[in-house]
C-alpha cells in the first residue's frame, strides 16, 4: 500500500501542473466550438468541465482529456438551426433539442460499452490510424488560423500581424528550448505565463481570451455552476416525431464521439506504452454526455490536442484530468478576469506545438516502403478528415482496407492437381475460401473432363463463410449431375455441420476417417504443443 501511494504521489506534481496547462488550453477551444455550434460559450465550457471530470474519474484511459470538440460541433450546427426554426424567435428551442440529442447520444454510447463494442477499434488498420492523426493535425492547424483574424473576419495586417507571429514564435521557442534546460517545469504552462506577462506588462494591443469571447457575441467568461435544465421536459416533447428528428443526429454524434475517443485512446496507449480499457471508456463517455446534456452542456468526446499536451507535460494519472476540469470550473467561477487576459497568441503557439507533435512525420519517410494500397488509404483518410469529419474518414478507410485485404486473399486460392494409381483425381486446395475467392475456386475444376472419381482435399484451406459453403454445395451437385463420384476431405467441423444440415447427401460425400497427422495437429492445438515439446523447441 505504501508503495502504491508513493508511486502515485511521485507523479502528483506533474499531474497537477499539466492539468493546469490543459485547463488554459481548454478555454478558447471550448468557446470556439460553442460558437461553431451556434450556442453560448458557457454551454461549451460547462461541457468541457463535466465531460472532462467524469471521464477522468471513470474512463478507461488515465491521462486522456475529454471535452467539447470541433468534430461534434460541426454536426450540431444544423441541429441547433433546425431546432430554432421550430420554435418562436428568441426561444432558443434549438438549444434544448441539442441537450436532448446529447442525452440520447450518451445512452447510445453506453450501450456500445455494455455490448463491449469498444474492442472493434482493433480492426482499424495502422494506415487508417496514421491518416487519422495526420488529418486531425491539419484540422487543428487550420482551426488556429482563424485566430489570425479580427472580429469582422479580416486577416491581421501590418504591426498587429507581426506582433501575433512574434508571440506565437516565442511561445513555441520556450516550449522547444525549456526542456533542454530542465524537465522539471511544464513548458506549455511556463510559455503561457511568460507571454501573458509580456502582453500585460507591455500593454500590447493583442487579441485575448476575453476579446475573443466578446467578438463572438458572448458577454464574457464569468458564469455560475451548471444548472439542471428542467426546461428540457417542457420544451422538447417526448414523442415519436422528436425521436425521428434527434435520432439520426444522436447516432452520428455517438459514432463520431466514440471513434475519436477510442482512436485517441489508442494513440495515448502508444505514447505511454500502457493499455487502456475501451469498453470502460465507452461507458464513461456515454455517462458523461448524459450528465452534461441534463446540466446544460453541448456534449463532447476525447480531445487529441489537449490529451497530447497533458501527456507531454507529464500528466499520466486520473488526477491530471480531474485538475484540468476543476481548474476550468474555477476559472469560470473565480478567475474569469485573469483568464480573459491570456493572449490568444500564447494558446495558438501551444496548439501549433500540438500539431507538430501529432502529425506522423514518419509517414513521409515510409511512403516508398509500404504497399501502394496502404499509402492510398493513409492519404484518403487524411483528406476525408480535413474535408468532412472523422467518422466518414475512418469508416471509409476501414472499408477500403477491408476490400484490399479481401482482394489480396481472393487471389491466393490455389489447387494442386494429381492422379492416383486407381484413376482418382485429387484436388488439393490451398488458401482461404470465402466470398472473394469463390470465382477463382470454381475455375480450378473441370467437371466435364474429370474422371469418374474425384477427391477434394481442404487440409491447406479454410472455409470461411456461408458463400464458401454454397460454392462447395454447388460444386458437389455439378459432379453429381455429371454422374461422377466426389469426396470431400479435411473440412472443418463447423463447415461439416452446416453441410450436413443443408443436405443429407453430404453424409456420403464427406470423408470422416482422417489419417493425415497434419490435420489432427491443426484440429488439436494441445497435441501440436505436445509434439513441439518432444522436439525440445
Amino acid at each position: 500500500m505504501t508503495e502504491f501511494i508513493r508511486k502515485r504521489a511521485a507523479n502528483a506534481k506533474n499531474d497537477i501542473l499539466s492539468g493546469l496547462t490543459v485547463a488554459l488550453a481548454l478555454v478558447p477551444e471550448a468557446v470556439a466550438f460553442a460558437f461553431v455550434a451556434g450556442v453560448d460559450p458557457l454551454v461549451g465550457l460547462y461541457a468541457a468541465f463535466m465531460i472532462g471530470l467524469i471521464t477522468s474519474v471513470f474512463g478507461g484511459r488515465p491521462g486522456m482529456i475529454s471535452g467539447a470538440t470541433g468534430a461534434l460541433a460541426v454536426v450540431m450546427v444544423a441541429l441547433v438551426a433546425k431546432g430554432n426554426a421550430m420554435g418562436a424567435e428568441g426561444e432558443q428551442l434549438g438549444l434544448y433539442y441539442l441537450f436532448a440529442t446529447v442525452i440520447l447520444m450518451g445512452f447510445i454510447q453506453m450501450l456500445a460499452g455494455v455490448f463491449k463494442l469498444g474492442k472493434f477499434v482493433r480492426l482499424i488498420p495502422h494506415p487508417v490510424m496514421m491518416g487519422f492523426v495526420n488529418g486531425l493535425a491539419i484540422v487543428i492547424f487550420l482551426s488556429q488560423l482563424g485566430m489570425f483574424k479580427d472580429g469582422n473576419g479580416y486577416w491581421f495586417t501590418g504591426g498587429k500581424l507581426w506582433i501575433m507571429l512574434g508571440l506565437v514564435a516565442l511561445t513555441m521557442g520556450i516550449m522547444i528550448g525549456l526542456p533542454k534546460l530542465t524537465k522539471k517545469l511544464p513548458e506549455a504552462l511556463i510559455a503561457i505565463l511568460v507571454v501573458s506577462g509580456i502582453v500585460i506588462f507591455g500593454n500590447l494591443d493583442v487579441a485575448t481570451v476575453g476579446s475573443f469571447i466578446r467578438d463572438g457575441g458572448g458577454e464574457g467568461l464569468k458564469g455560475g455552476l451548471p444548472q439542471f435544465q428542467t426546461d428540457i421536459f417542457s420544451k422538447v416533447p417526448f414523442s415519436w416525431e422528436t425521436i425521428k428528428f434527434i435520432g439520426p443526429y444522436a447516432l452520428i454524434l455517438a459514432a463520431i464521439g466514440l471513434i475519436e475517443s477510442l482512436m485517441t485512446l489508442n494513440l495515448i496507449d502508444d505514447l505511454t506504452e500502457t493499455r487502456g480499457n475501451t469498453n470502460r471508456e465507452c461507458l464513461a463517455q456515454g455517462g458523461a454526455n448524459i450528465v452534461t446534456g441534463f446540466f446544460g452542456g453541448m456534449g463532447g468526446c476525447a480531445m487529441i490536442g489537449q490529451s497530447i499536451i497533458n501527456i507531454k507535460g507529464g500528466g499520466r494519472g486520473r488526477l491530471s484530468g480531474i485538475v484540468a476540469a476543476l481548474a476550468l470550473l474555477a476559472f469560470i467561477l473565480f478567475a474569469s478576469g485573469l483568464i480573459e487576459q491570456v493572449p490568444i497568441a500564447a494558446l495558438v503557439g501551444v496548439m501549433f506545438m500540438v500539431v507538430i507533435g501529432t502529425f506522423a512525420w514518419s509517414s513521409f519517410r515510409i511512403m516508398n516502403k509500404i504497399p501502394r494500397t496502404d499509402l492510398f488509404v493513409l492519404i484518403l483518410v487524411s483528406g476525408l478528415t480535413v474535408l468532412f469529419d472523422l467518422a466518414i474518414a475512418v469508416i471509409a478507410g476501414v472499408i477500403v482496407s477491408a476490400l484490399v485485404f479481401s482482394w489480396e486473399n481472393a487471389k491466393r486460392i490455389r489447387a494442386r492437381k494429381r492422379m492416383r494409381e486407381d484413376g482418382t483425381k485429387i484436388y488439393e486446395i490451398w488458401g482461404p475460401l470465402f466470398f472473394g475467392s469463390i470465382t477463382a475456386f470454381n475455375e480450378k475444376f473441370d467437371v466435364k473432363n474429370d474422371p469418374d472419381h474425384v477427391e477434394i482435399d481442404f487440409v491447406e484451406s479454410r472455409v470461411s463463410d456461408h458463400s464458401a459453403i454454397e460454392a462447395i454445395f454447388a460444386l458437389v451437385n455439378k459432379y453429381k449431375d455429371a454422374g461422377k463420384s466426389v469426396k470431400l476431405k479435411h473440412l472443418s467441423e463447423d463447415c461439416k455441420i452446416l453441410l450436413y444440415k443443408s443436405s443429407p447427401m453430404f453424409r456420403d460425400v464427406i470423408v470422416e476417417a482422417i489419417d493425415d497427422p497434419r490435420y489432427h495437429l491443426a484440429e488439436n492445438p494441445e497435441a501440436f504443443t505436445k509434439g513441439l515439446g518432444e522436439y525440445n523447441l
